[in-house]
């Protein structure tokens, strides 16, 4: 794995993404890339990582012996608490605010404030402003939040972090971060949403930083690539854009470019639309899905237009103009949206036009 991160060090790009199956061992590496930029950099920390050790600093405390009636969710003394004073709620909530809440949260400091944020606690949302100078939660008794709650709030956490100019200390910019999966326990809005708040990070950081995000997900990783190498600023991102997959084989562990211009994993997007159908919740976010599945089509054939697999499969390319509207960020980013009945009926008339024409088998366990 040493290899890999000196690899990955000595490279020069500014945006990194992997894909890698579970257990191929993602986080060892974001562990093994740390040790290796300290070690090249006289044990220094010089960047800021974001992986399961992150969530780990966070950890709840159901206070049993009171019947839960002071639940808190602690957060473990690190280097990180001397950063927490940059953090407010105003920035916090930014990022919040997207994932659509349903609580709202409260910060205890360390009596000595230089020491950082010693615990948060969550309450139900109430939906009216607090007056000026009220604690709107006075009287209420704490909850504990789901476990996808509780992960996006510590990735709201590090977003804002990761604005701090001076995290590494002594003003100096963190050269990298370093994001490894922060999407295991969410909903396929939240998923979206968190590839939203990727495509920020990058805007903002990647001509100063180099920006790694590993990821065991195949819908963020084609759509992030996707929007990588197909947005307004897709030339810019194009000369510093390298994507990987982590494969293993045996005891051996080793990188594969993928330089694809569209990521050829049709068959899981495929069962993922079916399983919406099937269903009934086919949302908004679902044609980004569907148009990626025309473009790795597309390409196959040796054309780069979805428009093109669109004629192939008997719909009309002016239905071209439909999909890209819907299947653009800004769509989906902050509703979970459910298609009004023609757009529901079109997207299921475009799927089972490319079954009927390309036989694709879906097996699901």
């Amino acid at each position: 794995m040493e290899s890999i991160a000196s690899t990955l060090y000595k490279l020069k790009k500014h945006i990194v993404l992997i894909y890698a199956f579970n257990g191929t061992g993602k986080t060892r590496l974001s562990v093994a890339y740390k040790d290796v930029t300290k070690k090249e950099n006289s044990d220094n920390h010089i960047g800021v990582y974001y992986n399961a050790y992150s969530e780990d600093l966070f950890v709840w405390d159901n206070d049993d012996e009171h019947s839960g009636a002071n639940k808190k969710l602690d957060i473990k003394y690190s280097s990180l608490n001397k950063y927490h004073k940059y953090i407010t709620e105003e920035k916090l909530n930014e990022y919040l605010k997207d994932y659509k809440p349903r609580f709202d949260y409260r910060f205890h400091n360390h009596d000595d404030i230089s020491e950082g944020i010693e615990y948060v606690q969550f309450f139900p949302k109430k939906d009216f402003p607090a007056s000026e100078g009220e604690d709107i939660h006075t009287g209420d008794t704490p909850i504990k939040i789901s476990r996808g709650e509780q992960q996006f709030f510590v990735w709201c956490f590090f977003l804002t972090l990761f604005d701090i100019d001076n995290f590494t200390g002594e003003d100096k910019l963190s050269k990298h971060f370093f994001i490894d999966d922060p999407v295991s326990s969410f909903d396929d809005h939240n998923i979206f949403v968190t590839v939203a708040s990727l495509m920020n990070l990058i805007d903002k950081h990647y001509r100063k930083r180099k920006i790694i995000i590993t990821t065991h997900h195949i819908g963020l990783y084609t759509i992030l690539g996707a929007w990588l190498t197909k947005s307004e600023h897709k030339d810019s991102y194009k000369k510093e854009l390298q994507t990987y997959i982590l494969k293993k084989e045996g005891d051996r562990v080793f990188l594969v470019n993928d330089d694809k211009d569209v990521l050829l994993y049709h068959l899981e997007l495929l069962q993922i639309l079916q399983d919406a159908i099937n269903n009934d919740k086919i949302y908004a976010y679902h044609f980004a899905y569907l148009r990626q599945i025309l473009e790795n089509i597309a390409s196959f054939l040796g054309v780069g237009r979805f428009s093109y697999t669109l004629e192939q499969i008997g719909i009309d390319k002016d239905v071209a103009n439909i999909v890209n509207a819907l299947s653009h960020k800004n769509v989906f980013r902050y509703e979970f949206v459910e298609l009004v009945p023609d757009n529901k009926e079109l997207f299921k008339r475009i799927f089972k036009a490319i079954m009927d024409t390309y036989h694709f088998v879906l097996h699901r366990d």
